[in-house]
């Protein structure tokens, strides 16, 4: 986001506001005689001005110039823009103005119109006036549903305030008929998790599966790898043999999750196995798997078996090794003495502009140069050189130094 510089202010964007919210607005917005731009025709790109504008008083004085405009205001990306740049010169005065007027708008009789809103209020970090535009949709004869209510659950979650989203959410199920979902649970059970309450994520989870809301497998997903983060490998064990057993089919994601915690406990045949077992039950491993795979085996001092995984990546369609494999088949064969070999991938990697980090080539100009290699040393060297944006030249010394340090002993 690049730096908003204020140079005027314009006193129409305060006299203009409801008096609350006038009374709020910065002195320093009154203080200017000028009067703000006049609507542009549509023909003009107001989206590439309102881009383009760089200070929080000019903007927000063009936004409302322009605040009828269908262009401007069906733009979500443009908004969110606008939010976000106002937000962040702490214009929050502005933002509340913007918004409330949008409510008053006929598209404020649409529901997604709203949800947007309360999102956008979230994204300013303004929580209580998304909860606001919750609880007063009424207001605008605008019907609220499970999609109004998990925009704004989303942002409370925003507070780490386990006592607020719960009371929130028992609030709405006794004021509104509204059905909670899977997506309800998610959410609560990801907030719930990410402040390290394993325990009241999954008495959420079973308090509305109680209720008939199933949890899915996204819900089980989140669990699970915040189980086996803190360790607690039993209750992460547990929780997968009891999706399976409610007939919650894992995905991907739950199957990389699995074996991300093996890797960490160095269990790579095991891992392995995993993986084998994702491929007869239909499910393809990613970029992810075949990376946390061969790097588990590296660390297990299995380099054998890390080449023979790579291979078999190397012959899928779907899939190829990406940067993230690159640097770790590269650092082990490097650590592993194959420098031949590492100096086959790292060239194949450095072709797609795509670099191992600099120890790593450090490591491989090292072993090259010993091995009397100076020709290819001297390629890495070259490719090196050819990257876009370039090393620094401190970088570029260092592992230029290990080719004269070498050559010269």
């Amino acid at each position: 986001m690049l730096p908003l510089r204020r140079i005027r202010r314009f006193c129409h964007a305060a006299a203009a506001a409801p008096a609350a919210i006038a009374s709020k607005t910065k002195t320093s917005a009154t203080c200017s005689k000028q009067q703000p731009p006049k609507a542009i025709p549509l023909h003009e790109s107001v989206l590439s001005k309102l881009k383009a504008e760089r200070d929080p008083d000019k903007l927000f004085a063009l936004f409302k110039a322009n605040a009828h405009n269908k262009l401007v205001i069906e733009n979500r990306f443009a908004f969110e823009d606008i939010v976000d740049r106002l937000a962040g010169a702490r214009c929050f005065d502005y933002i509340e103005h913007l918004l409330e007027h949008q409510k008053t708008l006929p598209q404020g009789r649409r529901e997604g119109f709203i949800v947007r809103i309360i999102m956008l209020y979230g994204k300013a970090g303004m929580v209580k006036h998304a909860i606001d535009t919750f609880y007063d949709m009424h207001l605008y004869g605008c019907k609220r549903t499970v999609k109004s209510f998990n925009a704004a659950l989303k942002v409370m979650a925003q507070t780490r305030n386990i006592r607020a989203i719960e009371d929130f959410v028992t609030s709405v199920k006794s004021k509104f008929v509204i059905e909670l979902d899977a997506y309800t649970v998610n959410i609560v059970t990801k907030a719930f998790c990410e402040m390290d309450s394993l325990d009241s994520a999954y008495l959420f989870m079973v308090q509305m599966a109680k209720l008939g809301i199933k949890p899915d497998v996204i819900t089980y997903t989140t669990l699970i790898s915040a189980s086996y983060k803190k360790n607690r490998c039993e209750i992460g064990n547990g929780l997968w043999n009891l999706m399976v057993y409610k007939g919650c089919r894992p995905n991907l994601t739950t199957f990389n999750v699995r074996i991300q915690y093996l890797i960490n406990r160095r269990r790579a045949w095991q891992a392995n196995d995993t993986m084998r077992l994702m491929l007869k039950i239909g499910i393809d491993p990613d970029e992810v798997t075949y990376n946390l795979v061969i790097k588990g085996f590296c660390q297990a001092g299995y380099l054998e078996m890390a080449k023979r995984v790579y291979s078999s990546l190397e012959c899928r369609s779907e899939y190829k090794p990406n940067v993230k494999i690159f640097q770790t088949m590269i650092h082990y064969l490097c650590k592993g003495g194959e420098y031949n070999l590492a100096y086959t991938r790292c060239k194949d990697c450095m072709s797609k502009n795509w670099f191992p980090n600099v120890d790593t080539i450090h490591s491989l100009l090292q072993g090259l140069m010993k091995n009397g290699q100076v020709s290819k040393a001297k390629m890495i060297m070259t490719l090196v050189r050819s990257r876009i944006p370039p090393f620094s030249s401190t970088q570029l010394d260092s592992l230029q130094s290990v080719l004269k340090k070498l050559k010269s002993g």
